[in-house]
């Protein structure tokens, strides 16, 4: 049973990191938080009112503020926090406003001038990422891909480049087709990472070339189910001098002597000077 006789809160919206799915995964301060708030914002009422139950909280200021009703949830939170009230908010699942409703939440409160603190904790990203044996220094997190084909596909051409590893959200329903994706356009070489029911009971962590992950997921129904964290190793670094900084250079040789010209392709097109004075001695060899 949690404390019964929490701690006063300062006026102001507490973000709440809440379980991905084992509901022991809380941190002490969220429940202190959950326990303390004068109002509990929550995306689904009857989730948080089991989680809150769970911990022994009470459960009868709750009130909804989901992605269908978030700038009105916004109005009334504002309103409670200026008659010196705190509010706890919190999703379904993990931290708030990432992949989540929350962010116009926060928004709107920054924007009438009132405090917005987060509680961390859960987040199913950085917790697939912590086991996925993917060791590049920096990652980008995604989200959820667009659902139809096209779009899916112009957004990771776009992402094609990036050196950092990439993370993704993915639904169910979608994970064939975003997997097949992933490998018409980044190439079969790279190595995929599905994280699928991060804390839950059917958890599952699978390693491989992109050129497999749909006979993977194919070969097994239940492979298919439940919710997705995808990680994609990122693009190999190019080696040499670019397309670019080799015209930038080829264009400055015509107007200025081959010193002046590299050091201005360097600054101009970036790249090695030593790379691109071999190549300005290339291309001044006579024939």
């Amino acid at each position: 049973m949690h404390n019964e006789h929490p701690q006063k809160l300062e006026a102001a919206l507490y973000v709440v990191a809440t379980p991905i799915g084992n509901l022991r995964d809380i941190t002490l301060r969220a429940l202190d938080v959950l326990a303390a708030a004068d109002v509990v914002a929550a995306e689904d009422t009857r989730n948080t009112a089991h989680l809150l139950t769970h911990h022994g909280i009470g459960a009868n200021r709750l009130m909804a503020a989901h992605q269908h009703n978030e700038r009105g949830a916004a109005e009334k939170i504002i309103a409670l926090l200026r008659a010196g009230q705190s509010v706890a908010f919190v999703t379904d699942a993990g931290t708030p406003a990432i992949s989540d409703p929350g962010a116009l939440l926060v928004q709107a409160v920054r924007a009438a001038g009132l405090r917005a603190i987060p509680v961390p904790g859960a987040n199913a990203a950085v917790a697939a990422l912590s086991v996925s044996g993917l060791a590049a220094p920096h990652f980008l997190f995604y989200g959820f891909l667009p659902g139809k084909a096209a779009a899916r596909r112009a957004a990771l051409e776009s992402l094609r480049g990036q050196a950092a590893t990439l993370v993704f959200y993915e639904a169910p329903h979608r994970i064939v087709e975003c997997a097949a994706d992933l490998c018409a356009v980044l190439g079969g070489e790279r190595q995929i990472v599905l994280a699928r029911e991060i804390t839950k009971l059917f958890e599952t962590l699978h390693a491989c070339p992109l050129r497999d992950a749909g006979a993977w997921l194919e070969a097994d129904g239940n492979r298919q189910r439940g919710e997705f964290v995808v990680l994609v190793s990122g693009a190999e670094p190019q080696q040499g001098l670019t397309a670019e900084a080799r015209r930038i250079l080829e264009t400055l040789l015509g107007e200025l002597p081959l010193k002046q010209a590299v050091q201005l392709a360097a600054q101009i097109g970036g790249g090695s000077r030593n790379e691109l004075y071999q190549l300005a001695l290339q291309i001044k060899k006579p024939p």
